[in-house]
């Protein structure tokens, strides 16, 4: 991928995989969602993010209409389709066909995954209520796979010096542990901050980290952004609240060229 409003996954995947997250400049909104927004409910104009849309399936030569998601921080999980609806949920997978699942993020983790013969991808939206409940093990669970099959890649959040929570948060990602293994991984992503009593800062690709390795998967790669000290080439919620969104997408293309 040669355009530069494209960040592209350093990881070994098939030839047949194609992954990419947009960056936030390139296309035709305006003002505080300058300018690659392709999210349509954060009150930018529409035909602007339609337009922005329509560029990116032309750029990307994408075989269908990606399965856009109205993402609601949970742990569901459904298979991508192709016929423009937009589905509830916070992650898609695709077992063989053409169409792109698509999460869109502005500081939660975005999380692609495929597996190594390249026959099987999916998209996840983490946020961390979704990470905690298990929308990592649910999407790997669709994907029907033995984990060590697959391959992961962590597209740009919020980094660990910016990612400030309360006591809810790490006490959301205890509740749903998977071991005591798995306890003592999650502790690890929580350091105490060092100016707030009872407040921390959290390193969400940890955190996605070690629920990958619980689940068995080997193969993990990204993790080095941070969408909210890199203004230039992300958006970010926690930065600026009124900003748009980035998608991160992957789709089986028909051939390997």
């Amino acid at each position: 991928m040669s355009l530069d409003h494209y960040l592209t996954p350093s990881w070994p995947a098939p030839a047949r995989v194609r992954a990419v997250t947009t960056l936030r400049n390139g296309g035709v909104s305006t003002g505080a969602f300058s300018s690659f927004n392709l999210g349509a409910h954060v009150g930018d104009e529409e035909p602007a993010v339609m337009a922005n849309r329509q560029q990116l399936s032309e750029e990307l030569k994408l075989p269908a209409v990606p399965q856009w998601l109205e993402q609601i921080h949970s742990d569901k999980v459904i298979e991508a389709q192709s016929d423009g609806l937009v589905r509830t949920a916070d992650a898609s997978f695709n077992l063989g066909g053409g169409t792109a699942c698509a999460v869109l993020t502005a500081d939660c983790l975005p999380v692609l995954i495929c597996d190594k013969t390249g026959t099987r991808v999916a998209a996840a939206h983490g946020g961390w209520r979704g990470l905690a409940e298990g929308i990592l093990r649910n999407t790997v669970t669709a994907l029907d796979c033995d984990p060590k099959e697959l391959l992961v890649w962590l597209g740009p959040a919020i980094g660990p010096e910016a990612f400030e929570t309360g006591v809810d948060v790490l006490e959301a990602f205890f509740e749903h542990a998977q071991s005591g293994t798995h306890t003592e991984a999650i502790a690890q992503c929580f350091r105490p901050h060092s100016k707030k009593p009872l407040h921390f800062l959290a390193d969400i690709y940890a955190l996605a980290r070690a629920e990958l390795a619980e689940l068995g998967i080997e193969n993990i790669y990204g993790g080095e952004y941070c969408t909210v000290n890199e203004a230039e080439r992300f958006f970010s919620y926690r930065r600026e609240r009124t900003t748009g969104r980035m998608a991160s997408l992957i789709w089986l293309a028909d051939d390997e060229s």
